[in-house]
């Protein structure tokens, strides 16, 4: 197959994760599963549990929260993986106080020569009104700076709304 990196884009509740599932599903039959989300409260708890209970025994889950460059060069070949999501990663890098910019550098640089087909959510974030917060201004432009930065990597683009995608960049496989 080659390089492959798709992006799936969306907002809250679009139904990009399970498109994203369906899709990665649909490349290999090992599949990974790479959590960035850490569970502070007990409603994102029963939201990681929601997700996990959906995936089948095909998926092999590796939580990481933060070094997602380290987890994706050491993706075995043979497989495809599934990053769920960018958004929650770059949350907490910002929360984290870490070097983002630098940390994204190094997961594009893992994307570039990794061995397996990679597939990222991450939320869209430019089609709200202006967050009233630095912080919330802060983190809008990072993650559309890091969305362009992903699309620019990507094979695929494909946008999620209402359940249904759109490929921004590439063709949209069929029967997904």
């Amino acid at each position: 197959m080659g390089q492959h990196i798709a992006l799936v884009l969306g907002g809250a509740a679009s139904g990009k994760s399970r498109w994203a599932e369906t899709y990665t599903a649909s490349l290999a039959q090992d599949l990974i599963y790479i959590a960035t989300a850490q569970a502070f409260d007990k409603e994102m708890e029963n939201k990681i549990s929601a997700h996990q209970a959906t995936r089948s025994d095909r998926w092999q889950t590796r939580e990481e929260p933060l070094d997602l460059a380290a987890v994706t060069a050491s993706l075995p070949s043979g497989h495809a993986a599934l990053t769920d999501c960018a958004t929650m990663w770059l949350s907490n890098q910002i929360l984290a106080e870490k070097n983002f910019e630098k940390a994204a550098d190094d997961w594009i640089s893992a994307l570039d020569t990794a061995a397996s087909p990679v597939v990222i959510v991450s939320n869209e974030v430019g089609h709200g009104v202006v967050p009233d917060s630095a912080l919330g201004r802060q983190f809008r432009d990072a993650q559309g700076r890091l969305n362009q930065r992903l699309a620019a990597a990507a094979d695929l683009v494909v946008m999620i709304t209402a359940g249904l995608p759109l490929a921004l960049k590439g063709q949209l496989p069929e029967g997904i």
